[in-house]
């Protein structure tokens, strides 16, 4: 399988607070990545930074094999890069992102948050946007939604909005941050079904999620990051239910509601 995202070395710095130290990960097309951790971790960071949100100090990032940003000049291989707006604004277009918040427009039906993407951003014409936001929005369940505004939505039912939102750019990979956290706990099952369905569908996928449960029973791989680095890594197996690393073991351990699987 060809790589999707290949990062190297890649660093993040707050301040005096270095939050990624030095990240090397891969994922190939049509895997799912999930990455677990603590608060503080670096979670959020990496992905932020795999969408430009924010900006790499340094380290390396490829979409397809191409790299993004140019090398400093003078500087050495690894470290700084110079990003062009317009390069960051292309790669955004390929590389979706669902956040912990919605975010939709609260004045526009599902429908038209969905189709704004593909009418302002990549030109579509009316017809044709249309046509993409039904489908999306009939994959993620909301067929019959098209017509409703965020307010007249559960938080299970706008956070697939958002999802089919960021479908509908039709990415190379979908990044998932925390997308389930800021939902009631009965309304989780409907967003992780969602997700899991895309992975079944061969679907590239990075998500951070606290769901152990979907990690083991979704995810190809789990990166289990500490203080900004890639502490462990392997099949869902290995690393949650035969965790090699203390820190590891620990983190685990302090989750009561995980539960190992029958």
């Amino acid at each position: 399988m060809s790589e999707v995202l290949h990062i190297e070395g890649l660093r993040k710095r707050f301040g005096a607070n270095e939050v990624l130290r030095g990240i090397d990960l891969s994922v190939s097309r049509g895997e799912t990545v999930v990455i677990i951790g603590a608060s503080g971790s670096g979670k959020s960071t990496l992905l932020r930074c795999v969408n430009f949100l924010e900006l790499p100090d340094a380290g390396r990032i490829q979409i397809e094999g191409k790299d993004v940003g140019e090398p400093v000049r003078g500087e050495p291989t690894g470290t700084r890069r110079r990003y062009r707006e317009r390069a960051l604004a292309a790669v955004r277009t390929r590389v979706g992102m669902v956040f912990q918040q919605f975010n939709l427009f609260p004045h526009m039906t599902a429908l038209e948050n969905v189709m704004e993407g593909p009418l302002s951003v990549l030109g579509l014409p009316r017809a044709e946007a249309r046509q993409r936001a039904e489908a999306m929005l009939e994959r993620v369940g909301l067929a019959d939604k098209l017509a409703s505004h965020p307010s007249r939505l559960s938080g299970g039912q706008q956070q697939r909005v958002a999802i089919a939102r960021a479908l509908v750019m039709e990415p190379v990979l979908m990044l998932f941050d925390e997308a389930t956290s800021a939902l009631d706990p009965e309304l989780v099952g409907e967003v992780l079904q969602v997700m899991r369905d895309l992975a079944e569908s061969g679907m590239t996928m990075l998500v951070v999620t606290h769901e152990l449960g979907f990690a083991f029973h979704a995810a190809d791989r789990v990166v289990f990051l500490h203080e900004g680095v890639v502490h462990e890594t392997g099949t869902p197996e290995a690393v949650l239910l035969a965790p090699r690393q203390p820190r590891t073991q620990a983190f685990l351990a302090s989750l009561s509601h995980f539960r190992l699987p029958n």
